[in-house]
């Protein structure tokens, strides 16, 4: 199993009501949420571990991982309240209003953590779940505990929600020290001063970076190869990086790559198609509304 560790929460999307008021709906989002749920779409055998609530909320996003095929059984659930984004839009741009004080996702202890066992192959870390504390050293505990297992790593930097950045930087650097596979954009290697080469001299296997329409540089030990992104008509690209973590997972858990020896001594055209499987699932996400990833039936068999 692939254990996708981090946050849940429901984005509150600005709407019209019947009677033309303004109005907000509920729906079940957050990046390492969006992974989780793309995974299990995508048939690879997927889990989720976050905090997630009791309240309706909490129920909502349960549901939606039930229904993608994620196992959430390793979740903890509280009676604290579900965290919640307000999204509002200005000249075409989204502004968020986060509601996270006390929530049952950031509210997540050491004390909640699962027991790993041998199904679990990989666990898959990310965005603002490692910025928001208590709940990001908790995270940044299960890492450290990843044993032989593949750690994949999407920090998704987002500095306007940093608090803390001395801390942040710390827990983020330990985090990448361990992680075997990187996803960066070049924002997150601006942020953190770094490159590819940079993080594969520093001990991961396998860095992507993401360059939207010029597709995907893939780099390791062994050099780069270049992926080219999928042709998509772009409605939006909310969920379009989670999904390519959940396509390139996917990709390396069905051809037998996803192990640690294996991703540094295989030749790294081999994990080409894995790599494609992320771009190509991404392209469907970003051709429809909101985060919405394929399921495998809707992808076109690659030659």
């Amino acid at each position: 199993m692939i254990l996708c560790c981090g946050e849940s929460l429901i984005d509150m999307l600005p709407r019209t009501s019947t009677g033309g008021e303004p109005a907000f709906a509920p729906v079940a989002g957050g990046a390492v949420f969006n992974t989780a749920i793309a995974l299990g779409r995508l048939g690879a055998p997927a889990g989720y571990f976050g905090g997630i609530s009791t309240d309706l909320f909490g129920s909502l996003l349960a549901d939606a991982l039930t229904a993608s095929k994620v196992d959430h059984s390793a979740c903890p659930r509280s009676d604290r309240p579900t965290t919640l984004a307000f999204v509002t839009l200005l000249d075409g741009h989204a502004r968020y209003a986060f509601y996270d004080e006390n929530t049952a996702g950031r509210m997540l202890s050491e004390a909640d953590l699962p027991a790993l066992d041998g199904n679990t192959e990989a666990l898959f870390f990310g965005g603002i779940s490692l910025v928001s504390e208590p709940c990001a050293d908790t995270y940044a505990a299960l890492c450290a505990k990843a044993g032989d297992r593949v750690v994949m790593l999407d920090p998704n930097i987002r500095p306007g929600f940093i608090k803390d950045e001395a801390r942040y930087r710390t827990r983020l650097a330990a985090m990448l020290a361990r992680a075997d596979i990187v996803k960066i954009s070049d924002e997150d290697m601006a942020w953190l001063g770094t490159t590819p080469e940079a993080l594969i001299e520093g001990g991961s296997a396998l860095v992507l970076e993401t360059r939207g329409a010029e597709g995907v540089l893939a780099v390791s030990a062994q050099g780069s190869l270049e992926v080219p992104a999928t042709r998509a008509t772009v409605v939006d690209t909310v969920g379009a990086g989670d999904t390519f973590n959940a396509g390139l997972l996917a990709g390396l858990s069905r051809d037998g790559l996803l192990r640690r020896d294996v991703l540094r001594s295989t030749p790294l055209e081999t994990l080409r198609p894995a790599v494609a499987l992320g771009a190509q699932a991404a392209a469907v996400t970003v051709s429809r509304a909101g985060a919405n990833p394929p399921w495998l039936s809707e992808l076109e068999p690659q030659a």
